[in-house]
């Protein structure tokens, strides 16, 4: 039963992405931790090359932490890094990768974003990091994006996209919104000039308030930071 009901969610969570134009086509994928129904540790992901219009929950392969898979489609061909980093966070149950706009645009720079905005704390730190440029589906690239993540819940995969993780997929989702918006908000900063960046003790100051602030201990129903 709850095999199913993940299966959904990770369904639902994909079509929001593409209505949200965050992903299009068969761009992007997307992971969340589940065990198998006989207590194998492992987690679901979307399937390669088909695009969400066309999936069905049924679609969504399970592979188990050695890359084995159970599915009648193949695994998305980033499976790597959602297992690698779904290994590495286990306090994270989610991962939502994209092709979204303003952060594969920033991300052809490969430069990390720093703190122009106070929200830039949600991804965990005083900046959001950029990994460097690998070949997609590739070892290297998750292990840059493993090191990029590390204390952090999104970075940029240089001249690629986005990853953002998460708790659980809506929260996942909800990082990966905020963080496309910074990176919009960034590169239009950038085309009037350089913006002030906010102090290593300011960006404190805010990881300290967002924990003990309401929307980011309340599960579903997040308020505007």
């Amino acid at each position: 039963m709850w095999m199913q009901i993940q299966r959904e969610q990770l369904l639902e969570v994909s079509q929001q992405l593409v209505n949200l134009g965050l992903n299009r086509g068969t761009a992007g994928n997307a992971s969340v931790r589940v065990d198998s129904e006989d207590g194998r540790a492992g987690f679901l992901i979307t399937p390669s090359g088909l695009a969400v219009s066309k999936m069905t929950p049924a679609d969504m392969v399970w592979m188990d932490f050695s890359g084995d898979a159970i599915g009648a489609l193949q695994p998305s061909s980033e499976w790597r890094f959602h297992l690698d980093i779904l290994k590495n966070k286990p306090e994270m149950n989610a991962v939502i990768h994209t092709h979204s706009m303003f952060a594969s645009t920033l991300s052809t720079f490969r430069c990390d974003i720093p703190a122009f905005h106070y929200m830039i704390a949600l991804a965990g730190g005083d900046s959001i990091r950029c990994a460097p440029y690998a070949l997609f589906g590739s070892q290297q690239l998750s292990d840059g994006a493993v090191l990029a993540l590390q204390n952090r819940k999104a970075c940029l995969l240089g001249n690629h996209g986005m990853i953002a993780v998460g708790e659980y997929l809506e929260k996942a989702l909800r990082v990966t919104q905020e963080v496309e918006t910074l990176c919009e908000q960034y590169l239009r900063a950038l085309q009037v000039g350089q913006p002030y960046i906010l102090t290593a003790q300011e960006m404190l100051e805010v990881q300290e308030r967002f924990k003990s602030y309401g929307a980011w201990k309340q599960a579903g129903s997040e308020k505007e930071a």
